[in-house]
């Protein structure tokens, strides 16, 4: 399984679980990611992303976008498409 860095967490909300995300890559609904930093370590499926509270299915490199995720996440974290 290959992997590539497609941005940075530059915000987390721990009550709704949502990690703010600048992208250096284009990312779409159903594509797998790793989230990495310190102790953190964890790959899920995009079910949710979204840009101004508006539901988006496909983003592209240089956008800031909210990602709904499983486990915690804290800001510099890196994002990673698995392929």
């Amino acid at each position: 399984m290959a992997e590539k860095e497609i941005g940075r967490v530059t915000n987390y909300f721990s009550k709704i679980g949502v990690a703010v995300i600048k992208l250096t890559a284009p990312l779409k609904l159903g594509d797998e990611v790793r989230i990495r930093g310190g102790t953190r370590d964890f790959q899920q499926t995009v079910e949710s992303m979204q840009v101004e509270h508006q539901p988006i299915e496909e983003a592209a490199p240089g956008q800031e976008i909210a990602l709904k995720l499983d486990q915690k996440a804290r800001v510099n974290d890196k994002v990673y498409k698995v392929e």
